[in-house]
């Protein structure tokens, strides 16, 4: 049953209004919901990201959630455009040009929104 169930993330943040500016203001998405616990955000495909007041924040410096999109590149020009700070890695497995790594598969970008989620924008390779 969950298989053919739609997922919806939820993240964690310490201030909603800095929430509200990056996600809707930067990342351009469309608020559906919006009140003192949560704001709930469209996405494409039916899909939503869930953003909840916590007190603590998220201590998780992995990705939490992560886009797929035809135009990596695109993508990453018009958030530059929009002030959202494109990631920059220099790891093992993990080195970014310009903002992209080339994971072999894909290409994949990542932001930081203020409560410390990683959020990851993926291009698959034709």
């Amino acid at each position: 049953m969950l298989a053919n169930s739609p997922v919806h993330p939820v993240l964690l943040s310490k201030d909603l209004a800095q929430t509200r500016d990056f996600y809707h203001d930067k990342l351009g998405l469309e608020i559906l919901v919006e009140n003192e616990v949560l704001i709930e955000f469209r996405c494409g495909g039916g899909t939503k990201v869930i953003v909840t007041a916590s007190t603590t924040g998220t201590a998780d410096e992995q990705t939490q959630i992560r886009w797929e999109v035809e135009d990596l590149r695109a993508e990453l020009d018009e958030l530059r455009a929009r002030g959202v700070v494109i990631e920059e890695y220099d790891l093992p497995g993990v080195k970014t040009e310009n903002g992209i790594a080339d994971m072999g598969f894909a290409w994949i970008g990542w932001v930081t929104d203020p409560g410390k989620n990683v959020l990851a924008i993926f291009q698959r390779k034709s």
